[in-house]
């Protein structure tokens, strides 16, 4: 059985370059691949690199879904479905909010855990009885998560490959995430299970995508111990909760940590509060940003803007306060209804949705109206504070104290960000893969 599965095309966001789209490969459809490879002759496609090849009639497709690239998954399985090829959609919308999605559609929705779904899916399918939906059990342990197919990368298509995952979800239930939905289940991976992973991809730097590093605080320090011989550096995604671990962050330290990003959202608590994220305030950010900086560990910082509380005031005092922080790189989002969430449901019911084109769902357009300011407004303070906090005066005030940081925060801000587009024309030049090793190697000298 042939089987061919798909990363549709996204949309950039006004900050974003061929940098952005062509990061890492999808881990998803590697783990899928990996389950099915020795039942099937498997094929990936990532429409963001290369157009899709329509001439092809598999036996089954595969799409891969999150909410903004819906409606291109739909166009991509209405052509395959007019060829007689059965369609499967996927992925972490799919889990979410698979009561949204049209019927039509697709001629199946996987949901949940890939590991409990694909091996039926692929049976049902070559005896012609595939089900309209295929819902996964509970995983019993960590042992049953599959590593993705790593060696089906074309390394050259991308700046980072060396992307790893160490959990599935988060525990926590913050109103505007996914993880809100209730479908989700937090579970850490077999240790040696991931100490494989990083064996296979062969390269001393290893990006950790969870969406909460550190869910299990428990877990994350035998893994960390784990890796001490390794000499890695590492980066990760964590919360607010660090901050009461010292020991840990000094741990995470002496096994080469270099950033982690961590999701702020916002310095009001006002705004923190409307969307239930209470495990944030201000007084602690700045108390977890020292002690990170003290360790030479570099802060990503997310924000979300247009939440409950927020003015236009909200953009200058974040920008000031980034500054006198000297957070050094940053991420930025206008909020966004993800149907299947708490954030989408209490939208709905006062009726403050206003745009439903789902391809607008991807952080960077206002489809919510705002209580604080205008949908005017906020437009254009998500615009500005980009624009300012990757100017290159502000760059220059954001300067990280400690020296062996400046490397990696120069080749992000100005490589990355402030001249993004010059640098992808260069990847085009030189591929994706020796740039991203040329960073490597900068960032080495942390």
């Amino acid at each position: 059985m042939k089987v061919k599965l798909i990363q549709p095309r996204m949309l950039k966001r006004p900050m974003d370059t061929d940098l952005k789209i062509r990061m890492s490969p999808h881990l998803g459809l590697l783990t899928v691949a990996n389950i099915i490879r020795y039942e099937c002759e498997v094929t990936i496609e990532n429409e963001n690199i290369r157009a899709i090849d329509f001439d092809d009639v598999p036996d089954l497709v595969g799409i891969a879904v999150t909410v903004d690239i819906l409606p291109r998954a739909i166009e991509i399985a209405s052509i395959y479905k007019e060829k007689g090829v059965k369609v499967i959609a996927g992925g972490i919308h799919i889990t979410t909010a698979s009561n949204t999605i049209p019927k039509e559609a697709f001629d199946s929705l996987c949901i949940g855990f890939a590991e409990n779904t694909w091996p039926q899916i692929i049976e049902d399918a070559k005896h012609g009885r595939l089900q309209s939906q295929y819902v996964s059990a509970p995983l019993e342990s960590g042992d049953d998560i599959a590593s993705p197919a790593y060696d089906l990368i074309d390394k050259t298509d991308y700046l980072w490959y060396n992307v790893v995952s160490t959990s599935r979800s988060c525990p926590h239930r913050c109103d505007f995430c996914y993880n809100s939905s209730g479908t989700h289940q937090y579970i850490n991976r077999n240790i040696e299970d991931v100490l494989e992973d990083i064996k296979k991809l062969g390269t001393k730097h290893i990006m950790f995508i969870d969406d909460n590093f550190i869910g299990n605080i428990s877990w994350t320090k035998q893994f960390l111990e784990r890796i001490k011989p390794l000499k890695l550096n590492w980066n990760a995604a964590v919360t607010m909760k660090i901050g009461q671990h010292p020991e840990l962050m000094d741990l995470m330290k002496e096994t080469g940590c270099q950033s982690l990003f961590i999701g702020f959202e916002s310095i009001s608590s006002q705004s923190l509060s409307s969307v239930h994220k209470m495990q944030n305030n201000r007084e602690e950010f700045e108390r977890l940003i020292n002690e990170l900086h003290k360790r030479g560990i570099m802060v990503n910082a997310s924000f979300v803007f247009g939440l409950d509380g927020d003015t236009p005031e909200t953009f200058k005092n974040t920008l000031n306060w980034i500054i006198s922080q000297k957070i050094d790189t940053i991420t930025s989002h206008i909020v966004t209804p993800y149907p299947g969430t708490e954030f989408y449901k209490r939208m709905e019911e006062q009726n403050r949705i206003f745009d439903y084109d789902l391809s607008k769902y991807n952080t960077s357009h206002v489809v919510v109206s705002p209580l604080g300011m205008s949908k005017e407004e906020l437009e254009k303070g998500y615009l500005w504070i980009y624009k300012e906090l990757y100017s290159i005066k502000n760059i220059f005030r954001r300067m990280p104290k400690t020296m062996g940081t400046i490397p990696a925060y120069l080749t992000f801000n100005f490589f990355y960000r402030r001249f993004g587009h010059f640098t992808a024309k260069v990847c085009n030049l030189l591929t994706y893969k020796r740039i991203g090793l040329f960073a490597e190697k900068l960032s080495r000298y942390m």
